[in-house]
């Protein structure tokens, strides 16, 4: 029996603190903010540290929110899952994607059929600092990512297409708060812990999926590259202590007009798998330089991306890793974003930077959205 629907509506917005479009279509009877599950967003930050647009972002929409759901701000973020990507570079353009869910029991056409996209969410308890980016943190991130699933009623791990996952990062505080309890935390660099806690976040949901077999523990990440999930995408922000687990897939519990499927990347210029990705939910281009020609709707496109951590891609040197004045992950998500943007014809497109254990070494997972039929 077909027990939910799930909607999925992307928004453009004007700058981090931008809430006016999804309250225009609040107003418009087009969203329901009660059933408002989850929002992912892009901003215009720069994906690192003291990238505050991402923490600005959820601020404003929570206020924005609040008085739809009859709770106070902060208590918004328990019930909504936010996650916020920092990073526009390129032709990337800022937008948040509204996903929302009902339950449609005995409200069901009879002409559903197959296996349609489903959502469901999951939190990891906060984390110390020191387990950040080691086996503590997978361990977690993989019993939220089995509880998210189970929240969308997706039984087959085949068919998780995307994991989105928000994870914490270390600043000096944390560390020197770890060392006043005598333990030590996996680096002192907070931009290096980035990359830790998504790599970390990652090996959870490859646990989690059965992707990797055998126990994984602290020394496999940031070493172990050939160790990794193909639906991972993880993202690190200042804003939080625990992870924020997002599941998306295709669940014959589903009522949704929608459905989700991905690829694999395996460097910044697959176009191959990107057009495998649109063509896994109906989507077909017709000769590689215009938008999907199909009776389907793209929704949104989701990948990641990183530059090749061994220096060249396909045969020919990249500098990515060694611009002092521009941070590789900024340059990955620019190329990424480029090439997605026209295979697709939008730049309103989520890609997110830093890989480590996404997709294989230089690539990422892409995956994509569609409306099985025009509004």
């Amino acid at each position: 029996m077909r027990t939910t629907s799930v909607n999925v509506v992307r928004i453009a917005t004007k700058g981090p603190g931008d809430v006016s479009g999804l309250l225009g279509l609040i107003e418009q009877g087009k969203i329901d903010p009660k059933s408002i599950v989850a929002i992912l967003g892009k901003t215009e930050g720069n994906g690192g540290v003291n990238d505050f647009t991402r923490e600005y972002a959820v601020s404003a929409l929570s206020a924005a929110l609040a008085p739809f759901i009859d709770l106070p701000p902060h208590r918004v973020e328990q019930r909504i899952a936010f996650v916020m990507s920092g990073g526009t570079e390129g032709v990337l353009s800022p937008h948040i994607t509204v996903f929302t869910r009902e339950s449609v029991a005995n409200r069901v056409s009879p002409d559903i059929s197959g296996k349609r996209l489903s959502i469901g969410m999951a939190h990891t308890r906060d984390f110390l600092p020191e387990e950040i980016g080691r086996s503590v943190q997978i361990r977690e991130t993989a019993r939220a990512v089995a509880a998210a699933m189970a929240e969308a009623a997706i039984v087959d791990p085949q068919d998780v297409h995307f994991v989105q996952i928000k994870c914490p990062l270390l600043t000096s505080d944390r560390v020197e708060a770890a060392a006043a309890r005598g333990n030590k935390t996996v680096t002192n660099s907070a931009y290096g812990s980035m990359a830790y806690s998504r790599g970390a976040s990652a090996l959870g949901v490859a646990f989690a999926l059965g992707e990797i077999e055998g126990e994984i523990d602290d020394e496999h990440v940031l070493r172990r590259f050939d160790l990794f999930s193909s639906v991972a995408s993880t993202s690190a922000g200042i804003e939080l202590m625990h992870n924020v687990v997002i599941v998306l897939g295709n669940s014959t519990s589903s009522a949704a007009p929608f459905e989700i499927g991905h690829a694999v990347m395996r460097d910044a210029i697959d176009s191959t798998a990107v057009i495998k990705a649109l063509k896994s939910v109906g989507l077909h281009i017709e000769d590689g330089s215009g938008p999907p020609m199909a009776s389907r709707q793209l929704v949104n496109i989701f990948a990641k991306a990183e530059a090749s951590p061994n220096g060249s891609i396909r045969g020919f040197r990249h500098i990515m890793l060694e611009d002092t004045d521009i941070s590789s992950t900024r340059h990955a998500r620019a190329a990424v974003g480029g090439l997605i943007s026209g295979l697709s014809g939008t730049g309103a497109v989520y890609v997110s930077g830093g890989a480590e254990h996404q997709g294989p070494p230089g690539g990422g997972p892409v995956a994509a959205i569609a409306r099985l039929s025009p509004k």
